[in-house]
């Protein structure tokens, strides 16, 4: 019987080839559609919507692109992206828009009975800004308070001359208009003390009101990014930020308040929302002075 032939044996001194090495396999990467979707709304209308708190401001938008009917987020920013009534109508969910006028009254009566008060009597002047003003409700209260505080001050003169100068800001260039028209619903004014409400804004019809004419000059709007202008060195007297930045990060939400407080000339007022903090109050030269009410140190 012949032997099977042998494979033939290597060289003694050849160096032995190792098998080669497969790479591990890795988990495939699921894209995140989240963050795909801020990215294509900022470069859409410029509002970054990951500067807010991610888990509130997913399920908020989760929820909306459900209800209107979009299958995904990604089918969801292609439609906005064509359809401006659709994104309006994405705009007014996501941004927040809700205010009224004298909304949160105890605010309102310690700005008038301590705050305005004081700083008319330093500067018989108040430059103030209504930072994140949506469709002006603020401002306007801001208007109609002052005027009326700047009368009782003013003895004789009735405060006749006394500056008043507001300033609002709101990114959303739409509710930007929609507060230089000065309207509001009856809705809007169901806290607003009857006999102000009466002596600076007049009935326009189906329960709405309107800021009356005097009121007017007192207040200009602009559009901008509170995230992205800078901050106006010491250039005003009051800041009212209220409800604006409890949806968005911490970090955020610190740099926008030292911005704010950069803005306040020294012995101003920073005021913010019922359910709003500032940190590093020390840090910033702040001082407490009423709930949710600052005041910069001199």
């Amino acid at each position: 019987m012949s032997a099977e032939p042998r494979s033939p044996l290597p060289p003694r001194n050849a160096a032995a080839v190792p098998a080669p090495r497969l790479a591990p396999s890795r988990p495939a990467v699921a894209r995140d559609d989240f963050t795909d979707f801020c990215d294509g709304v900022r470069r859409i209308c410029g509002i970054d919507l990951s500067q807010y708190k991610r888990a509130q401001m997913e399920r908020r938008v989760r929820t909306f692109v459900e209800r209107q009917g979009s299958p995904d987020l990604a089918e969801y920013l292609r439609r906005i992206q064509k359809d401006k009534a659709e994104l309006g109508d994405f705009l007014d969910r996501v941004t927040i828009n809700v205010s009224q006028l004298w909304r949160n009254p105890d605010q309102w009566t310690r700005l008038e009975r301590t705050v305005l008060p004081e700083l008319f009597e330093q500067r018989r002047a108040l430059n103030a800004w209504s930072a994140g003003c949506s469709y002006g409700a603020e401002a306007y209260t801001l208007a109609a308070l002052s005027r009326a505080v700047a009368a009782k001050v003013g003895g004789a003169g009735g405060g006749a001359n006394y500056r008043i100068e507001i300033t609002g800001t709101d990114i959303d260039r739409r509710i930007v208009e929609r507060a230089r028209k000065g309207t509001f619903t009856a809705d809007d004014a169901r806290d607003a003390p009857s006999a102000l409400l009466q002596r600076f804004f007049e009935p326009a019809g189906e329960g709405t009101w309107t800021a009356r004419a005097e009121l007017r000059p007192l207040v200009r709007f602009e559009a901008a990014d509170l995230l992205r202008i800078p901050a106006r060195k010491e250039q005003y007297d009051l800041v009212l930020c209220r409800n604006t930045v409890i949806y968005f990060t911490d970090d955020v939400r610190d740099a926008l308040h030292a911005k704010l407080v950069a803005s306040l000339r020294p012995g101003g007022y920073l005021v913010v929302g019922s359910t709003e903090r500032v940190a590093h109050t020390t840090a910033l030269g702040l001082v407490p002075a009423f709930p949710f009410t600052y005041r910069k140190e001199a």
